[in-house]
C-alpha cells in the first residue's frame, strides 16, 4: 500500500514538474522576442501611394470651416500607419481600422503566427506576413516597437501616421494590473496592494535589466522605440518627443477619444459611420485601483518621460481642436455619440458590457490577463436584423478573433492562450 502511495506521489510530482516546465517554456516563447534571421532584402521602392484607383473610393464634399463658403471633393485616405501603444484603448481603434480596411478591400501588413510584431523587439519588415520587397500595403496597425526606418521602407510615402496616448498615471495603473504577473521583480513586492507598495519606493524593486521591466516604466516612450530609462533632463528625451512630433500626423488622446476620432475623420476624409465603435477590452470596475492624489503624483514622477510626452501632445491636440472649431467639434461629437448609442441598442444584448463569465459565445471572449478574468465583453443580440447582423458582430468581435477572420495564423498566440487559460482556472 505504501509503495502504491509513493508511486502516486511520484507521478503527481512528475506531472507538476512537467507542467511547470511547459508553462515556463510557453511564457518564454511568447514574451521573449524571437531572434529572426536578419537579411537585407533588395531595396525596391514602394509606390508613392497604395490607394485604389479613384473609381474604387467614393469622393465626398469636405467643408473647411476655416475658409468661409469653401468646399472641395476628397477621397478617403487609406494608407495608414497606426502605432498601437499599450493600454490606451488601442484595441477599440484597431476594430475601427479592421472594419474600414474590409469596407475598402485594403491590404493589411499583418504579423505572422502571433498578434504582434514580436514585441518587444524592434520592428523589422521581415516580420510581416508574406512580405516581399516592393509590395503595396495600405494599413499596418498591430502592436510593435516602433522602428521608423523599417516602417518607412514598408509603407508608401503618402501614409498617414496615427497614434494614441493616455494619461501616464492611469496607464501605469492599468499596465501594472495587466502585466504585473509577467514582470518577475513584482513577485518580491509584499502585501496585497502591490501597486501602492511599489509606488511608495519603486527604486527598491525596479530592475531596469529585469525581464519585461519595460511594462512598468515609461511604457509609451518604450513603445516608440526609445529608451524608457533615461533621466528626464537627458537631451535625448526632447529629441525623442521632437522625433514623434515630426513623424506622426495625428496623436489622439484616450481621455478625449471621440474628439480624437472627429479630428481623424477630418484629416483622412472619412465618413461618420467609419468612426462608430464599442469600447473593447474594458476592465470591470472592481479591478481598477483608484489612485489617491499622492499615488497619482508618484506614478507621474515615476513615469516622468511619459508625462512630459503626454503634456506636449495634449497641447498640440487642443490646438487642433481649436483650429477645427470648438462648437463644430461639440456638434460632431454629439452626432457620433448618438449613432453609437443607436448601434448599441441594435447590437448589444442588455445594451452594455458584461463580465467574462456571462459572455455566451466563445468567439466573443476577450483575451484575459494571467490569474484572473477582469476584461469585459459583449453578448450579441439574438434577434439582430439581417441588415445589421454582420456589422454588429464585427463591432463586438475581440482582436484575436477578428485577426483570425482576416486570415492571420495565430498559432503561437493561441498556444499561449491555452496555457493562460490553465493558469486562470
Amino acid at each position: 500500500m505504501a509503495g502504491k502511495q509513493r508511486r502516486q506521489w511520484r507521478s503527481m510530482c512528475k506531472g507538476l514538474i512537467l507542467g511547470t516546465l511547459l508553462t515556463s517554456c510557453m511564457i518564454l516563447l511568447y514574451c521573449l522576442p524571437i531572434q529572426q534571421a536578419h537579411f537585407n532584402p533588395p531595396e525596391i521602392p514602394v509606390p508613392y501611394s497604395c490607394a485604389h484607383r479613384p473609381s474604387h473610393l467614393h469622393p465626398k464634399i469636405s467643408t473647411n470651416m476655416s475658409q468661409k463658403n469653401s468646399s472641395q471633393s476628397c477621397s478617403p485616405k487609406v494608407d495608414i500607419m497606426f502605432m498601437k501603444t499599450h493600454k490606451t484603448a488601442s484595441s477599440t481603434f484597431l476594430n475601427i481600422l479592421f472594419r474600414f480596411g474590409e469596407k475598402h478591400h485594403l491590404q493589411f501588413a499583418f504579423p505572422n503566427s502571433r498578434n504582434d510584431f514580436f514585441y518587444p523587439s524592434l520592428f523589422q519588415r521581415s516580420q510581416v506576413k508574406d512580405y516581399k520587397p516592393g509590395m503595396c500595403f495600405n494599413i499596418i496597425c498591430n502592436h510593435m516597437r516602433f522602428n521608423a526606418p523599417e516602417v518607412a521602407k514598408l509603407l508608401p510615402l503618402d501614409t498617414s501616421y496615427i497614434t494614441i496616448l493616455r494619461d501616464p498615471a492611469e496607464l501605469f495603473e492599468s499596465s501594472f494590473h495587466y502585466f504585473g504577473r509577467v514582470v518577475p521583480f513584482t513577485w518580491t513586492i509584499p502585501g496585497d496592494d502591490k501597486l501602492t507598495e511599489f509606488l511608495l519606493d519603486p527604486h527598491s524593486y525596479f530592475d531596469p535589466e529585469g525581464f519585461n521591466s519595460f511594462y512598468l516604466k515609461n511604457l509609451l516612450f518604450f513603445d516608440f522605440g526609445l529608451d524608457n530609462t533615461l533621466e528626464l533632463e537627458n537631451p535625448q528625451v526632447d529629441e525623442g518627443i521632437r522625433f514623434i512630433s515630426e513623424r506622426f500626423h495625428l496623436v489622439m488622446l484616450v481621455e478625449h477619444f471621440e474628439e480624437s476620432l472627429i479630428l481623424l475623420k477630418d484629416a483622412l476624409c472619412w465618413e461618420m459611420d467609419d468612426l462608430l465603435f464599442f469600447k473593447l477590452n474594458a476592465r470591470k470596475g472592481s479591478t481598477v485601483s483608484k489612485l489617491t492624489p499622492e499615488l497619482r503624483a508618484r506614478a507621474l514622477e515615476w513615469n516622468a518621460i511619459d508625462w512630459k510626452l503626454y503634456q506636449h501632445f495634449n497641447q498640440t491636440f487642443w490646438k487642433k481642436v481649436n483650429a477645427y472649431g470648438r462648437l463644430r467639434m461639440a456638434k460632431d461629437v454629439a452626432v457620433l455619440r448618438k449613432r453609437n448609442k443607436e448601434m448599441a441598442s441594435i447590437c448589444i444584448e442588455g445594451g452594455h458590457a458584461v463580465e467574462a463569465g456571462s459572455i455566451q459565445e466563445t468567439d466573443m471572449q476577450p483575451w484575459q490577463p494571467i490569474g484572473e478574468k477582469s476584461i469585459m465583453g459583449y453578448n450579441l443580440k439574438k434577434n439582430v436584423d439581417k441588415t445589421h447582423r454582420k456589422s454588429c458582430r464585427k463591432m463586438l468581435m475581440p482582436e484575436i478573433q477578428y485577426l483570425t477572420e482576416l486570415g492571420v495564423n495565430l498559432w503561437i498566440t493561441r498556444l499561449w492562450g491555452h496555457v493562460r487559460n490553465i493558469l486562470n482556472w
